[in-house]
């Protein structure tokens, strides 16, 4: 017994992936620690199979033929993932939903940017640029800029430099712009 715990700590330190499934150890389940190393045995097989046994294992796993086209890494790296799925369970939903938002956002050619700022409606932002303070007010509907109403910061920050420029990085919204106040600073 002492060898497995010499074995799943050493792990743990060398960053290799732990013996047990939940942090601190599932001590009421203890025979679940032979189910994963036979899980881990089995992945770490996988890379000395012959390219027709993954297939094999692909279809035992999917029920399915494998993807035509599909690398043999792609391949050992889905039947990996499978294997721990099954042992260690899945995903939850709400992390599975994230997952495929932010992905639809990467097909779309959006980019992440972690965290969007809602902006109260009120709230007045306030940049200096070129010795004159400009004044932005959050509408309901926009903002408000010079007594005119805007649908966009961007279309604001053009008009304030002459340049494009992204609204909210310009007027301090993100955390590539807070990072570069703080450097100027």
């Amino acid at each position: 017994m002492k060898s497995s715990i010499k074995n799943a700590s050493a792990r743990q330190h060398s960053g290799g992936p732990s013996t047990t499934p939940y942090r601190g150890g599932d001590r009421s389940n203890r025979g679940r620690s032979a189910d994963i190393a036979n899980v881990e045995r089995e992945i770490a097989e996988l890379v000395d199979r012959s390219t027709e046994d993954l297939r094999v294992r692909w279809r035992q796993l999917h029920r399915t033929e494998p993807p035509p086209g599909l690398s043999r890494d792609l391949i050992i790296r889905a039947l990996a993932h499978q294997l721990q799925e099954r042992s260690y369970g899945s995903a939850n939903g709400a992390l599975k939903r994230r997952l495929q938002a932010l992905s639809a956002e990467f097909e779309d050619g959006a980019s992440y940017s972690g965290s969007k700022i809602v902006l109260k409606t009120g709230t007045t932002l306030l940049r200096q640029w070129r010795g004159h303070a400009h004044t932005v007010l959050v509408r309901e509907d926009g903002f408000e800029y010079d007594g005119q109403r805007y649908r966009s910061l961007t279309v604001i920050a053009e008009k304030i430099t002459g340049a494009h420029w992204s609204g909210p990085r310009f007027f301090g919204l993100t955390k590539r712009a807070r990072a570069s106040v703080r450097a100027q600073a």
